[in-house]
Parts: C-alpha cells; structure tokens; sequence
C-alpha cells in the first residue's frame, strides 16, 4: 500500500489493485493494476477511496452501517467483528431499509437536523451471517478475492435513498444478553473519533485546519445524537434479541424529540 495526503489530494495505492487519485470533491482519477476485476476494484474504491472524498466535502464520515427506520436512522459502530454488517442485515430482515454500509456520511448542513446520507443498495456479509439471516431476494456476488471473506449482497428494494435525521448511534459490543446503555459525551467522542473513517488513515490524513474541523464535528455529533452501548448476544440466532430492543429505543427517540 502506498498512501499519501496532501491538502489539494489524497493518494491511495494498492498494488494488487491499483491507485486512486483525489483532487477535489467531484474527481476519483483510477489507475487500475494489470488484469484486476472490477468487483475488486470496486472494494476500495467504495469504501475508503469513497470515505476520504465525502470527508474533502465536508460530510462526517463513519466506519458504521446505518439502516433508516420509520423516518430515523441507526448508526452501528464497532470494532472489526463486532456485527456491524449483520446488526443491519438483522433490521433489514425485521422490515426496515438499509440507508448505507460500510461507509456513513452525516451532513451536519442544519446543526439542529444532522442527517444520515444514503449510500448504495448492498451489503457485505460473511458467509454465516448471509445464511443466518436472509435477505429475500437479494443478489449474492462471487467472492472478490481469496483474502476477503465478506460479499457482497445487491438488495432489491430494502433501500432508502433519501436522507433520514440521524437518530441513534449505536457501538456494539459482544455481551451475554442484548442491552442499551446511554454513553455521557465525554465518553461518547472518543468513540466516535475512533470510528470516524479518516481516522483509520492516521493524523497525516488530517493537514492544516481538516484536525480542527474534525474534532468540532466529532464533538458536536457526540453531544447533540444519542450514543449508546449496545450489547449484542453472542450467537447469530440471538441476533433478533438485539433487534427488539433497538426497535423500541427508535421508537421511545422519537416520542421524544
């Protein structure tokens, strides 16, 4: 890998796929490696390529899933594992809309209305989560490569293209039994720096005054969204149980805002 940041461009290169090159907010210039597949390319191209040129718009972007239900939106954080991914899968399965994977935009435009923007109609799971929970008649693509377990999932209809007021973030946890418990702001940003995607890159990814803005959106997101510990039983057939319960603390957000 080979990644470079600069105020004006941010350079990302990976040799088994190839480079992207961007120079402002509308342009991705891609140098594909010899041979590659476009599935493959399309990998990072999607996800971190992606993330880095909403961030340059200045959207605050998260590595999280989000599903829109019932005109709010959850936002899933965690660490690698933790069932971001299969969290959303399991709310699709209960009757909601996928909003994005993967890749989280929030466009803080209106400070009193954060919105949760729409990404694209698929999902990446693991094989067990795939035949654990499905999707209906969802379109499973081939596996992009030997190193990458997850694929991809085209969902037909179980998408919400607009956007939705940000409602709830929640950062999943492994537990022994489904629970929500309400983070304080002051140990809600370091959360959410930790998850936002251009932090994965390192402060390099951060030149001149981009630090600054960061923090202030990472902090105003912390104390004006609902951030919540959300425990999720071990075990993908206990995963309905952590439905439940986020279901209802959607529905108790918005009886009370």
């Amino acid at each position: 890998t080979d990644f470079r940041f600069e105020a004006d461009r941010q350079y990302l290169a990976w040799h088994a796929v190839g480079a992207f090159l961007i120079t402002d907010s509308n342009r991705i210039d891609i140098e594909p490696a010899p041979g590659v597949d476009d599935a493959l390319l399309a990998f990072p191209l999607l996800g971190p390529v992606m993330a880095l040129l909403l961030h340059r718009r200045g959207l605050l972007v998260l590595h999280a899933s989000a599903i829109a239900a019932a005109g709010t939106s959850a936002i899933f954080m965690g660490d690698k594992g933790a069932g971001k991914s299969t969290t959303a899968s399991a709310m699709i399965r209960a009757g909601h809309r996928l909003l994005t994977d993967d890749v989280v935009a929030l466009d803080l435009a209106n400070p009193s209305e954060p919105m949760t923007v729409p990404g694209f109609p698929q999902i990446k799971l693991a094989a067990d989560a795939a035949a654990a929970i499905s999707l209906g008649e969802a379109e499973v693509r081939p596996q992009v490569h030997p190193a990458i377990d997850k694929m991809q999932h085209r969902l037909n209809g179980d998408f919400s293209g607009d956007k939705v007021p940000a409602t709830r973030i929640y950062i999943l946890e492994r537990g022994e039994r489904a629970g929500i418990t309400p983070l304080p702001a002051i140990a809600a940003l370091p959360a959410i720096i930790k998850f936002s995607y251009v932090t994965r890159f390192g402060r390099a990814a951060l030149p001149d005054d981009f630090a600054a803005a960061h923090l202030q959106q990472c902090s105003w997101i912390a104390n004006h969204i609902g951030v919540y510990r959300l425990e999720v039983p071990t075990g993908l057939d206990r995963i309905g149980e952590a439905v439940e319960l986020i279901e209802k603390d959607l529905s108790a957000g918005s009886r009370r805002s």
